[in-house]
């Protein structure tokens, strides 16, 4: 078994968003709206309570600091604060029962696998694209939507400047 972590959007990057309401590194506004699906948010990597939750709009590019060529697109975060999800923490509950994409990644942003997981068996997946020496790391996406949620990858990587951006 392969040792992982998961990485949601940092409490810096999150904080800046709630009190600009601009989307960092893009700065194009934000939009605040009673949430209308479930997400989840990006930095507690919690399902968002349809009709109740506030939410904030913004867009992101999870491969910022990490790959030179972008790819920006829409995200979710609470709208109030809330505890970011730990690194150790596991694949999130609240994602295991929405049908989700595992993009893994080489160097270069170079897409190597993709898998699909529609059964909450997420972990067998991972560890199978994570065994392979090439990949880096994973993004996982909501497959309905498109949507980035989170990043996987290695224990024992050291991407602390990604993870304080």
């Amino acid at each position: 078994m392969t040792p992982y972590r998961i990485v949601a959007i940092s409490d810096k990057l999150a904080g800046l968003v709630r009190q600009t309401r601009l989307s960092p590194h893009y700065k194009h506004p934000a939009h605040a709206e009673v949430a209308t699906g479930y997400g989840p948010c990006r930095h507690c990597l919690r399902t968002f309570n349809v009709g109740e939750d506030r939410r904030i709009l913004f867009t992101y590019d999870p491969f910022w600091g990490v790959e030179p060529l972008p790819l920006p697109g829409p995200v979710f975060i609470h709208e109030g604060d809330c505890e970011r999800y730990p690194v150790d923490g596991g694949i999130p509950e609240d994602l295991r029962e929405h049908a989700l994409t595992l993009n893994a990644y080489g160097r270069g942003r170079r897409l190597l696998a993709q898998e699909y997981v529609a059964d909450g068996q997420v972990e067998p997946v991972v560890e199978r694209l994570l065994d392979r020496s090439e990949i880096d790391y994973i993004h996982v996406r909501d497959t309905e939507a498109g949507c980035y949620d989170f990043r996987i990858e290695r224990a024992e990587l050291d991407l602390r400047a990604v993870l304080a951006t």
